[in-house]
């Protein structure tokens, strides 16, 4: 494994990941907005999202922006952890 296939998959997976929990955060926010009130997500999405507010435009962007940057974090930490356990099992 090179520094660059490292490199190219963490650039794979951060782009994938994070635009899945972006569109996944829009179509939340859409479902709240044509909902019932019992079944809003905006609970859930307060506490890991910095920033969200409910119904507020600086809220909505900041959780978009939270989401996409949670999809990064985990392609950076997820992808060296997975090469290296996969890596490790391998016999010699």
């Amino acid at each position: 494994m090179t520094d660059g296939t490292l490199r190219a998959a963490i650039t794979r997976w951060g782009w994938t990941i994070s635009l899945f929990l972006l569109i996944s955060f829009i179509v939340c926010v859409a479902f709240g907005l044509l909902a019932p009130t019992q079944f809003h997500m905006h609970e859930a999405w307060e506490p890991l999202l910095p920033g969200f507010e409910w119904l507020t435009w600086p809220g909505f962007f900041a959780g978009a922006v939270g989401s996409f940057l949670y999809g990064w974090y985990i392609a950076i930490l997820a992808v060296p952890l997975y090469r290296f356990f996969s890596k490790s099992r391998r016999p010699s």
